[in-house]
């Protein structure tokens, strides 16, 4: 620390003590708002949105709303914010990151920004990393933002479009980030404004913010539907590599940067297998023939199924579904599949039912999400490692908040093993010392496949007890195949004498809580009521809470005696943040406690990094079978190999938003141009423009300005105009007059190109402008579905345009930027073909009848429509849907509103049912 730091503080320091003169207001007006009854604390919500409509800033009534969520929150939960809580919710307030430690409520710290950015009536969000929190801190603590007379939703999966809109329409709305981010892809695929579900992006603030705004960010969000079905040819190709890797000089794996690719000897190999399989294109050079670039793909998909990504580490199967894990979090993520036929190759890889490739249809990185929020802000017990990325990407400060009551607990050095062996024989002896003594143990382990190991040791493991031998150590195991029982195992893990081994801590929003936790058991025991079909009243409630609480009590002093909650790590992680999150979890609230991490040359990280020089150093030194090294010198090393992994998953983060920021702004203008032409009730004038500029496009193209009437294509031009428009004009003897320009030329085509459209809307009548509109959203996303492929496939190759001394970002950029001037042509082109050449025809609809209709279902994670039956609602097949005939109405019909219910009985919306062209 410099003499400046010690005199003055650090930057930190001074940014918290600046908000204590806040703090000294807030708790001075404590007394006159405890002295409020519930109605008039009530009644301040409406006051304050009153002064902040009227004029006055969230800053201008900070204090007073901090006051008043105080208080609601004391009286609803039995919870007072401590001052150092309500430093944490103005740094949220002000969009900045707060670290505060595990234990110190940051659940609770949220209630007061939340509250006081609602009042502008924009609506909040609260983003959590699944939907176990957020639907139980919508619950918890939306009983204090509904005591306050504000709404509260909760965005989880599986919900329906009116259920999500009723929740974004709240003032208060809980959720994943994945949820949030999908809903806004979905927004900008619907075909009526009716339809979205979001109102915006007014604030934000994340929950777990280093889990999603650094860990999630490296793979962007994605809405894809399904391409044509290759899933024979992966099998095939997965047994081919299968045997193929038995011999490993077939294939290099560098598992330092995760990567694997066929050796000369491999790709002979393969290419010999695969001819004499007949898989490749005849008559081509071999296997590296552009005919054969698709079964090229297959190989190393296929390989890198099988040799970088394993079951139980990467990815677990349940009833036969490949469910990918988080590797921060340790949790499954059900709907998420990898790209490029890689999720399909480990679903061959495991024998399981192969699903089609997807096709891209929206994309976003988690980054140009988020940065979609006018003001966005985060808390976490782990964000100073990487403050240096929250403010380069998200313009975020942190600040760490001091702790309620000073940390006591104790941090060993690492202890550094030879072997896996040893160091799990010395965990096993620390394990049954913690549970001899009856001390609560919490053991962290990088994976499944570990978590479950080192079960299976506790298992196996014979000791004495008062001269009795005992087999095995009772003990729980928390990860992605016990989620369902999460929270139960976690608020157990502070009981004295208990053993939880856990995937991974990161986000798991449940503390532990010494002696167990008395909400969770509770919880628990109406539950039990229930099921006993016992209906439980509030005294019984209160008198059996009264006895937990006694109960838990005298535990806590048990554990507090044997020394607090141990943690004990079993390796380190790739990332620091991981491992914080782990020790963390003891010496809540000035509670005693204990962490240190075991580890040996053989584990990932060390192997990796250091493992032979380390196993070298410690042969040299005479290390036993048994004995461990212990130095700060080596916590040193470590952290500093750390931090490589962690500065290579940065430049991952990064690289992946350069390749996204030149897209960014294209979606944006699609999207909101999309937006603009949903909400629209007429766009004649849009389709005219595009009509007007399609017509010049040609003109210029064929009648170039600076050139001879003898140079001009009139052929070509002739053959456009009747491609694209569907006119027979005389141009080849306009082009003959004297001194003609083709300006002139251009007039003649717009005049003609008019009257044609003038006729057709006479033809089909009001139908005309939901025909323009329908065609003409229907185009946009079909262009950029194709503009983002094309986006794909430019990706996967720019970067070996760096072999010529060229920048792939740059090349990229220029491409990219030639690929959208391109789409917006196509764009117009194919819109003013479509409305200018289609014909229409005329027929009584068909009266419905019994089970001639279908719900429709337009899903677009998986493609699925048409009640899965390749049928539309009136029973014809989808494959026919652009011969479908405009349906003439009833008598009596024109007039339905277009959101009434359809007077044919269908129970369907006028403008989903006769009220639409079909």
């Amino acid at each position: 620390m410099s003499i400046f730091q010690q005199f003055f503080g650090s930057s930190n320091d001074r940014k918290v003590k600046s908000m204590q003169a806040r703090v000294l207001k807030i708790n001075a007006l404590e007394p006159q708002t405890q002295a409020l009854s519930d109605e008039a604390l009530r009644a301040k919500t409406v006051e304050f949105r009153e002064r902040v409509a009227k004029g006055a800033t969230l800053d201008d009534v900070l204090e007073e709303a901090f006051a008043v969520v105080r208080e609601a929150a004391r009286r609803v939960l039995g919870q007072r914010h401590y001052d150092v809580q309500l430093v944490g919710g103005m740094v949220l307030h002000q969009g900045g990151i707060a670290e505060m430690r595990t234990g110190e409520g940051k659940t609770l710290v949220a209630t007061a920004p939340v509250y006081l950015n609602a009042l502008a009536g924009k609506g909040v969000h609260l983003i959590t990393v699944n939907d176990y929190l957020a639907q139980r801190d919508a619950e918890w603590m939306g009983q204090v933002y509904k005591f306050l007379g504000m709404e509260v939703g909760v965005i989880v999966h599986g919900l329906s479009q009116g259920q999500r809109q009723a929740a974004y329409n709240s003032d208060i709305t809980y959720g994943t980030n994945n949820e949030f981010g999908f809903d806004y892809l979905r927004d900008n695929l619907v075909y009526d404004a009716d339809e979205m579900v979001q109102r915006g992006h007014n604030f934000a603030i994340v929950d777990e913010v280093d889990s999603i705004l650094i860990d999630e960010a490296r793979t962007p969000l994605i809405i894809s539907g399904p391409t044509e079905d290759r899933s024979e040819f992966y099998k095939t190709i997965d047994l081919l590599v299968k045997e193929l890797i038995k011999d490993k000089s077939n294939f290099d794996f560098d598992e330092k940067q995760r990567q694997v690719i066929l050796t000369e000897e491999g790709s002979e190999r393969i290419e010999e297998i695969l001819l004499a399989g007949g898989h490749l294109a005849p008559d081509t050079a071999g296997l590296y023939d552009a005919a054969n670039v698709s079964a090229v793909h297959h190989v190393n998909q296929a390989l890198r199924a099988n040799v970088l990504y394993q079951l139980d580490k990467d990815y677990i199967v349940r009833a036969g579904e490949v469910i990918l894990i988080d590797e921060f979090t340790g949790r499954m993520m059900h709907g998420r599949r990898l790209s490029e036929g890689l999720h399909q190759a480990i679903v061959a890889k495991e024998g399981a039912v192969i699903q089609p490739e997807n096709q891209t249809l929206a994309s976003v990185t988690i980054q140009n999400y988020f940065r979609l929020y006018s003001k966005i802000s985060g808390m976490t017990g782990t964000a100073a490692t990487e403050a240096q990325e929250f403010l380069d990407i998200y313009k975020m400060d942190v600040a760490e908040i001091p702790t309620n009551r000073p940390v006591v607990r104790i941090d060993d050095d690492d202890e550094v093993y030879r072997t896996a062996a040893e160091k799990h024989v010395a965990i096993i002896g620390l394990i049954e010392d913690c549970y001899r003594r009856g001390q609560p143990i919490l053991v962290g382990t990088v994976s499944i496949e570990k978590s479950e190991q080192l079960s299976e040791l506790l298992k196996a493991h014979k000791f004495e007890v008062d001269g009795k031998t005992r087999n095995g150590i009772p003990h729980n195991v928390l990860n992605a195949r016990y989620h369902e029982q999460e929270a139960l195992i976690v608020a157990d893990a502070g009981v004295p004498g208990a053993v939880t081994i856990a995937t991974n801590m990161a986000g798991r929003g449940t503390d532990i809580q010494l002696g167990g936790n008395v909400d969770m058991k509770v919880m628990q025991w109406r539950d039990e009521q229930r099921g006993l079909g016992v209906e439980v009243t509030p005294e019984m409630a209160l008198e059996h809470k009264a006895r937990i609480e006694g109960e838990i009590a005298t535990l806590k002093e048990q554990a507090l005696a044997a020394g607090g909650l141990f943690v004990l790590g079993t390796e380190r992680h790739e990332s620091r943040r991981i491992d914080n999150q782990l020790r963390g979890r003891t010496g809540r609230q000035g509670d005693p406690g204990h962490s240190k991490f075991f580890l040996s040359c053989e584990d990932d990280l060390l192997r990796i990094f250091a493992g032979e020089r380390l196993d070298g150093i410690m042969r040299t030194f005479g290390v036993q079978e048994g004995e461990a090294i212990t130095h700060k010198w080596l916590n040193s090393a470590i952290a500093t190999a750390q931090k490589r992994v962690e500065q290579r998953n940065y430049e991952i983060r990064k690289n992946l938003l350069k390749y996204d920021d030149v897209v960014n702004d294209q979606r944006k203008a699609v999207f909101e141009q999309r937006a603009e032409f949903m909400a629209a009730t007429d766009l004649s004038e849009v389709i005219a423009e595009m009509r007007r500029d399609t017509i010049e496009d040609f003109v210029t193209r064929h009648l170039p300005p600076k050139a001879y009437a003898e140079q001009w294509d009139v052929e070509g031009l002739e053959h456009h105009v009747r491609e694209f428009l569907g006119l027979d004009l005389p141009i080849k003897a306009w082009a003959a007059e004297d001194g003609i320009a083709n300006e002139e030329i251009e007039e003649r085509i717009v005049k003609a190109a008019d009257a044609r459209v003038t006729e057709r809307d006479a033809q089909v009548g009001d139908h005309m402008r939901t025909v323009e509109k329908s065609f003409l959203l229907q185009m946009i996303d079909l262009q950029w579905r194709e503009h983002l492929m094309h986006l794909d496939h430019l990706r996967n190759v720019i970067g070996l345009r760096g072999y010529g001394q060229r920048d792939p970002l740059q090349e990229y950029k220029t491409e990219a930027f030639s690929l959208f001037e391109k789409l917006l042509t196509d764009l117009r082109q194919n819109v003013t073909r479509w409305l200018m050449t289609v014909e229409f025809q005329f027929e009584e609809p068909p009266q419905p009848q019994p089970g001639q209709f279908f719900e429709v279902h337009m899903d677009p994670l998986s493609g699925e429509n048409a009640a899965q039956m390749g049928l539309l609602p009136d029973g014809i097949p989808a494959d026919q849907r652009e011969a479908l005939p405009v349906s003439a109405l009833p008598q009596g019909w024109e007039d339905t509103g277009r959101n009434a219910a359809c007077p044919c009985g269908s129970g369907k919306k006028f403008k989903h049912c006769h009220g639409a062209l079909v």
